[in-house]
């Protein structure tokens, strides 16, 4: 089986194939929007958008359709969110060095541990090769919740750590250690647990997703994948991972390859066998290409929502964000 993006409108292949919806959401002109940098959905399909403007939330109805949006002036840099089986909304704000849960309507519950006060890594501007691992947090990423509450935290730009939460807000545990070694990341950028509870860690700048039992034992590695920022544990022991690619959204000493991938999606089994992909272009502006997927999550319905940091990534890179996407949505075919 070949993994090439199809030219018939249809994206991917074989038993996960899906067509792009055009012009998805609809987005009040007096709403900030900056660009996605997250997206979850709620268990009646409602998607919530984390956005870096101002309200940093903002709630669609599947179709598109604008409900309602919180979060003003809340966040220091909004960038990961997750939808917890409570019903309730985890966020991360990575320069807030901070981990809150709300409702859905936007009370704030608790924060989850320190909040506001960065762990001593010796990490400079974001810069992963020069920082030691620590406590909670320093720039944390994203956030992800097993089926008993128990939180497991990748800590993120600024360490190299995952971190164990009870579903009381105690830390259990934390393990990783900067590096590419076994067990050890570079960017432990996005994070799932999935229905036999393993610890999948999209860790970013190895170009792998490593697997851990609760305790931080390594199980299994996947390596079929360009520098991934999230996966998420879809039904049937199916993951779906955006990948970043390495065209975009790299670090200033990372230099861009002769030959360059754009942005991904790619599709595992539970043993990490590929059964579909598409993106890797360089035109972002094709419905079939990404500039920097940053996000992914699934309905209930198998339809996928991917958030880019386009506007960031561009903005670094000294390139024109006009017209780049954001916040996709595909459909199955």
């Amino acid at each position: 089986m070949t993994h090439d993006t199809q030219t018939s409108g249809v994206l991917g292949q074989e038993n996960y194939q899906y067509l792009p919806v055009p012009d998805w959401p609809q987005i009040p002109n007096d709403i900030d929007f900056v660009e996605a940098i997250g997206v979850a959905v709620s268990q009646d399909d409602r998607v919530f958008v984390f956005n870096r403007g101002n309200p940093a939330v903002l709630i669609f109805q599947p179709d598109g359709q604008f409900i309602d949006a919180w979060g003003e002036d809340v966040f220091v840099r909004p960038h990961g969110i997750t939808a917890a089986p409570d019903e309730t909304l985890y966020l991360t704000d990575d320069l807030g060095h901070r981990i809150a849960q709300f409702t859905l309507e936007g009370q704030l519950l608790r924060n989850i541990g320190p909040a506001g006060i960065p762990s001593q890594t010796g990490v400079s501007k974001f810069d992963y090769r020069s920082i030691t691992s620590a406590g909670p947090y320093n720039l944390p990423t994203n956030v992800a919740v097993a089926a008993d509450g128990h939180l497991f935290i990748a800590d993120g730009y600024g360490n190299a750590s995952i971190h164990h939460f009870d579903a009381d807000g105690n830390l259990v545990r934390t393990w990783g250690a900067p590096g590419d070694a076994v067990g050890q990341f570079n960017v432990p950028h996005g994070i799932c647990v999935d229905a036999r509870g393993r610890i999948l860690v999209a860790d970013r700048e190895n170009s792998r997703i490593q697997i851990f039992d609760r305790k931080g034992t390594l199980l299994q590695t996947w390596t079929d994948i360009i520098r991934p920022c999230q996966v998420f544990a879809g039904a049937d022991d199916v993951f779906f991972v955006a990948e970043l690619g390495n065209q975009n959204g790299r670090f200033p000493w990372q230099p861009r390859p002769p030959q360059p991938t754009g942005g991904r999606v790619s599709i595992f089994d539970g043993d990490g066998s590929l059964l579909s992909r598409w993106g890797g272009g360089l035109d972002a502006r094709q419905p079939d290409a990404f500039y920097a997927c940053h996000d992914i999550c699934v309905d209930s319905k198998g339809n996928i929502y991917v958030g880019e940091v386009a506007v960031t990534a561009a903005t670094a890179a000294g390139e024109d964000a006009t017209g780049l996407p954001t916040l996709r949505k595909f459909v199955r075919a």
